[in-house]
């Protein structure tokens, strides 16, 4: 008689597909569980707040400043043409161009010498470069402004040396100053990560091949170098070119930037249609050229 063999019992470790399919629900519901916060918190502080600059920047000002929201219109935008505005842009333009490169001409040795020391030393001087970041940027403008002052430490040593005294306060090189004095972390940084991932043996074996030293700085190192100068640059260009705190502390009303003529708009003005439509331009423009930047330039680092 033959004898009937019982199928074989189901591996417990093999999961049948209705199985997975939960797990991949429960796992898609705790994903929107933890993702929510964070979610609600960009919706509330950031989505909603540009909607409403959105609204106001097709309202109208009154005669007494007062925003009104019933008669919409586009004057706010045609505005935007006036020759004071174009001298203000092209000149925070200037100011953003003329710090990221003094701070890429600053920063690029000096990350380069870094990543080159040995771990301690390196270790050290990356704390070093990082300890403005513990003070208050308010504060350390604010002691910019004593040392530039004309009665300040500067002035002082000028007037000692025989050169008369300096007024360098409330110019357009106080600026410059405040500026890569504030931003020059964020560009020593991005270099100083993508010079230590380089492999040096690279650049001794482009001299093994009798190939100068700066020909082999420009042939291995700072191609590679790249990707940390394109992130140095945005991180230091974008909010350079938006900034308030340093032009309303170290210029005067001939170093006024975007950043100071979109806050008078608001506070001084009272025109906040013209605020909200300014503001709405400025960070479309700096969206669209990081996104370009960012395309472009992915494509060739």
């Amino acid at each position: 008689m033959a004898q009937v063999l019982a199928p074989p019992p189901p591996d417990e470790t093999t999961a049948s597909p209705g199985a997975e399919a939960g797990a991949e629900r429960a796992r898609s519901r705790l994903g929107v569980l933890i993702g929510l916060p964070p979610a609600l918190y960009l919706v509330l502080l950031f989505v909603v707040p540009l909607v409403i600059v959105l609204v106001y920047s097709f309202a109208t000002r009154g005669p007494t400043g007062q925003t009104i929201l019933a008669d919409w219109n586009v004057d706010a935008y045609a505005r935007l043409a006036n020759p004071l505005v174009r001298e203000i842009a092209f000149r925070s333009l200037g100011y953003a161009a003329l710090t990221t490169a003094i701070c890429l001409l600053v920063s690029y040795p000096f990350a380069y010498f870094i990543a080159t020391r040995p771990a301690a030393v390196r270790n050290l001087m990356l704390v070093g470069v990082m300890i403005p970041f513990w003070s208050n940027y308010l504060v350390r403008t604010y002691a910019w402004r004593v040392l530039l002052s004309s009665s300040g430490p500067l002035s002082q040593l000028t007037e000692l040396l025989g050169f008369g005294q300096t007024r360098l306060l409330f110019t357009s090189t106080a600026v410059v100053i405040g500026l890569v004095y504030g931003y020059l972390p964020f560009m020593v940084l991005p270099l100083y990560a993508a010079i230590e991932r380089i492999d040096h043996a690279l650049v001794e074996a482009a001299r093994d091949l009798y190939a100068s030293g700066a020909r082999a700085f420009w042939k291995v190192t700072w191609p590679l170098s790249r990707p940390g100068v394109v992130a140095g640059s945005i991180l230091v260009f974008i909010p350079t070119l938006g900034e308030y705190v340093t032009p309303a502390i170290l210029g005067g009303s001939k170093t006024t930037m975007l950043g100071s003529y979109i806050v008078n708009q608001f506070l001084s003005a009272r025109d906040w249609p013209f605020g909200s439509a300014l503001s709405l331009v400025v960070m479309a423009v700096m969206l669209i050229a990081t996104v370009v930047y960012f395309r472009t330039g992915g494509r060739t680092l």
